[in-house]
């Protein structure tokens, strides 16, 4: 039977409602566990917070940070409700959760996988590393995950229908998508691929409602920029800057190109499990198999093993043209987890499938446990404590937002990028200085006459020292994946990474 989805040995119709929801019952359970005690895990979740509590008193000035309006303005509501960071941190989990919960129900239903398998779908990507990090911060991941769901599903919906309707409602979850993150460009290019596939020319009919489409997210957002006094090019002036930016970042990197073919897959094969590229090799090969029939394949829609294949296959060719970072696989990971379960059942008997997909959901819960929750609990609800104490009003902080979240409305931080920054501040009555160990993660060393000072109070911070955590910053310093593990494990040496001094 060329170009299935189907086994060779199928099930009968079951129900797998309870299957998948027991399984996104145990991710939800392992993305919630001890949150309290893990604050924001980098400086994009303490400022995308600060930048909610700002939109939600009025102040506008950052709503187009990192091209994300839509992020923003949709937790909004949130900001005048709370202003703890773990409201914040907990929805965003449970976001995350119903995004993978939508794409694992779309392709168990579109592969009529078994309730087993479906729950080992849910599990094999719910419990990744990466996904299970970006699950418990507070950045658009989780959202993403939500509306890529969509789009995939309404794209291979109109694969398999081509109406003009079925293509709006792609544009419609392009628009959305952008609207909270500008990585949901990075999908235009797979879309072109399908679309010069599947060749019916279904986008000349519709292309003049669908550029409407995409650029009414523009339009509005625009108007409320222009409004708050900012000019009407801001959020795309942000693509601009980031594609070509006017000069290097603070931990010296300026280019937006790093070719680097094994960085992903290095990635993949040291801290996730060895299912999702065994996934992708049997992908490549089952399509191997069936590529002379192509001529057939031209006839009718891709089915779902050579969709996901396509969508797994562009995104790992693009990224690793790009400077890198495990989050650039974010898009990639659900197909891949997904191209592991559709090729393991048609390569492997039942049984074997499910003890690997076991096996898999208990070695990613041991990588959970000894990167994750190990370093817990954080310690910057400690140092808090202390300034409070003190009488601190006024702090800076190296590099680091870990402590915004756990200071009184009245104390104030600002972030500091090099240590001669701390005349001026003490000038306007800044009192102390936290040397955060987040600067070695952001590869910004400026702070050699700070560190050599005594210190008045000192704290652990395990999760500061964690490779994954640097490995996640690499895009922002540019360093190679060596290199990057290489920084990690000398800034484990350093056993108390907070250290605080006084501004005299």
């Amino acid at each position: 039977m060329p170009f299935s989805d189907a086994t060779k040995n199928e099930y009968p119709a079951v129900n797998r409602l309870p299957w998948l929801v027991g399984a996104l019952l145990v991710v939800a359970g392992l993305r919630l566990w001890r949150l309290a005690e893990a604050g924001p895990p980098d400086y994009d979740s303490a400022h995308n917070w600060q930048i909610v509590q700002a939109l939600a008193r009025g102040d506008f000035s950052q709503l187009f940070h990192h091209g994300s309006p839509g992020f923003y303005v949709l937790y909004a509501p949130v900001g005048l409700l709370t202003r703890s960071f773990l409201a914040f941190q907990t929805i965003n989990a449970l976001l995350g959760v119903a995004g993978l919960g939508l794409f694992a129900a779309w392709v168990a239903r579109r592969a009529a996988l078994t309730g087993l398998e479906t729950a080992g779908l849910v599990l094999l990507a719910g419990t990744g590393l990466l996904l299970t990090f970006s699950g418990r911060d507070f950045t658009m991941a989780s959202l993403n995950l939500v509306v890529y769901a969509g789009l995939l599903r309404s794209h291979f919906a109109r694969l398999h229908r081509p109406t003009p309707h079925a293509w709006l409602r792609v544009v419609g979850w392009l628009a959305a998508g952008l609207c909270l993150d500008y990585k949901f460009l990075f999908t235009l290019p797979i879309l072109v691929v399908l679309e010069v596939w599947q060749a019916d020319g279904l986008w000349r009919r519709v292309w003049g409602r669908a550029l409407l489409l995409l650029a009414l997210p523009y339009i509005a957002f625009g108007v409320v920029g222009v409004a708050a006094g900012q000019p009407w090019y801001r959020w795309l002036g942000f693509y601009v800057r980031t594609v070509f930016p006017r000069a290097a970042n603070v931990a010296g990197r300026q280019s937006t190109l790093h070719l680097d073919l094994g960085y992903y897959f290095r990635y993949l094969t040291q801290f996730e499990s060895p299912l999702l590229l065994a996934g992708l090799a049997g992908a490549v090969w089952l399509v191997w198999r069936q590529w002379p029939g192509w001529r057939m394949a031209r006839a009718q829609p891709l089915p779902l093993t050579w969709y996901l294949l396509v969508w797994a296959g562009c995104l790992l060719a693009g990224m690793s043209l790009l400077i890198k970072a495990p989050r650039g696989l974010l898009f990639a990971y659900l197909p891949l987890a997904a191209l592991a379960v559709l090729s393991g059942r048609r390569l492997l008997p039942g049984w074997a499938l499910a003890a690997a997909l076991l096996a898999a959901g208990g070695v990613n819960v041991f990588r959970i446990q000894q990167a994750i929750y190990a370093p817990l609990p954080t310690q910057y609800p400690q140092v808090a404590a202390w300034l409070r104490q003190h009488g601190a009003t006024k702090i800076a902080s190296t590099v680091g937002q870990g402590l915004a979240p756990y200071l009184s409305k009245n104390q104030t931080l600002v972030v500091i990028t090099d240590e001669r920054q701390l005349a001026g501040l003490r000038a306007q009555g800044y009192q102390y200085v936290l040397l955060d160990g987040y600067w070695r993660v952001a590869g910004v060393a400026r702070f050699d006459s700070l560190r050599r000072q005594p210190s008045v109070a000192a704290w652990s911070a395990p999760q500061l020292h964690q490779p994954l955590l640097f490995l996640e910053h690499s895009e922002f310093t540019g360093l190679s994946y060596d290199a990057t593990l290489a920084a990690s494990r000398a800034a484990a040496a350093d056993s108390l990474p907070l250290r605080l001094y006084r501004l005299r």
